[in-house]
């Protein structure tokens, strides 16, 4: 009967370990995926791009934003890294003068919480 308990806790564990919530922060970027998630949506993100895990985010206008782990290049200029998309994040206009991407004053920190969520998908 003493193996009931750890049967249990050992059970309850695992599920716990197979969830699919998002970790606290992304390797890659060290930022925070769930605060990255809440800033997407609340800079608009939306409005022009496909955003996995966002509602209503399913617009066409500028690339959609899933599966960003596996591109070559950010805005089609930079070589695909963490710090390169968290500074097209920041500032694409310095980047690409003419984008349509627009310059939202989004923080470093607001920055590397973004890339966090687009890397978690």
């Amino acid at each position: 009967m003493m193996w009931r308990p750890l049967t249990i806790l050992l059970s309850v564990s695992l599920l716990a370990a197979c969830s699919k919530t998002q970790p606290k922060t992304e390797p890659i970027t060290g930022g925070d995926p769930r605060h990255g998630r809440e800033l997407l949506a609340r800079y608009g993100c939306a409005s022009c791009h496909k955003i996995k895990g966002i509602a209503h985010a399913d617009s066409q206008v500028g690339p959609p934003l899933d599966e960003i782990r596996s591109r070559g290049y950010i805005a089609g200029v930079l070589p695909h890294s963490a710090d390169n998309l968290m500074k097209w994040i920041r500032h694409p206009r310095e980047i690409v003068p003419n984008t349509a991407m627009p310059d939202l004053g989004v923080t470093e920190a607001e920055a590397r919480d973004m890339a966090a969520y687009l890397y978690s998908q």
